[in-house]
């Protein structure tokens, strides 16, 4: 991943120098899992495509990532200090700052993701990889937007507002725009840029949900027995902020339990694959089985 993390560090070279600029990059460059550009090269290297392929989606999936996390952070959100063992965003530059920053980084994913469009001279027929970067910018912004991850933030924050008990369902329908949305749309954006078939994208997209879901309820479950120092923020904040979850609703045993049957779902729908899907299962298991 040091090649990709020299890339993320390049593009700040191309802004205009700003506070603006250094907050969007202060969070993008403070650390982190990586864990949706990793699974994006991994579907890639599944299709037998080189990393290098996926730099520009992937490293606008992680600017939507991170600018919802610094919107996340906010006062007016969850008023959280500190992420990955050190000051947020907001805390650093200032709460208007931190709106700029994530507005920033919004804007300047998609315009990265527009660099994997293929150069293109006047008179030269159209690159065959202009349909595929196309598809794949669309399932972006839709996994981003009100059908996905800012539809999924919608519902979390109603839900906050809301006196009677969550259900199950919206439980799950939180965390499948908040978190699985991104998840999905790193690993369907790998698959068509590979240029792989409807039936292998819609796969991978329900292999997808079932590790987003997994991966929200191990971070949930984290909450109430992981190490502060470890995951590199308070633990017990679900608690304390009489949050709903699913391990609120099921209890540990339980949400520990259905971590496994989707992880074991996941493994599955991979294993139907033809081709070499192995790094992509093994990093899947890692993800839902995290300690921090």
């Amino acid at each position: 991943m040091s090649d990709f993390e020299a890339y993320l560090r390049s593009l700040k070279e191309g802004c205009t120098p700003s506070r603006t600029v250094d907050a969007m990059f202060y969070s993008l460059l403070g650390g982190g899992k990586r864990v949706r550009p990793r699974l994006l090269f991994a579907a890639l290297r599944g299709y037998g495509l080189p990393e290098q392929t996926g730099y520009p989606c992937a490293a606008a999936i992680e600017m939507i990532h991170t600018y919802s996390l610094i919107h996340d952070d906010l006062p007016a959100m969850d008023n959280d200090e500190y992420r990955r063992g050190r000051k947020t965003t907001w805390s650093v530059y200032g709460d208007g700052m931190g709106v700029l920053a994530g507005d920033g980084l919004l804007n300047y994913a998609f315009e990265t993701a527009f660099r994997a469009f293929p150069a293109c001279t006047s008179g030269e027929p159209v690159d065959p990889n202009y349909p595929r970067v196309a598809a794949a910018l669309n399932i972006l912004a839709r996994k981003a937007g009100i059908y996905g991850m800012i539809g999924g933030q919608n519902a979390d924050i109603e839900a906050e507002e809301q006196a009677e008990p969550l259900t199950t369902e919206q439980i799950l329908f939180i965390h499948a725009n908040k978190t699985a949305a991104l998840i999905q749309s790193a690993m369907t954006i790998g698959a068509t840029l590979a240029g792989a078939t409807d039936e292998g994208i819609a796969a991978l997209e329900l292999c997808a949900y079932n590790v987003g879901i997994a991966f929200q309820i191990q971070d949930d479950i984290l909450d109430v027995i992981g190490d502060s120092k470890e995951l590199g923020k308070a633990t017990g904040s679900d608690a304390q902020n009489h949050k709903q979850t699913y391990v609120t609703l099921h209890g540990l045993e339980e949400s520990g339990r259905e971590v496994e049957r989707l992880t074991g779902e996941a493994v599955a729908i991979l294993d139907s694959f033809s081709g070499e899907h192995e790094f992509l299962k093994e990093l899947l298991l890692h993800l839902v089985h995290r300690t921090k």
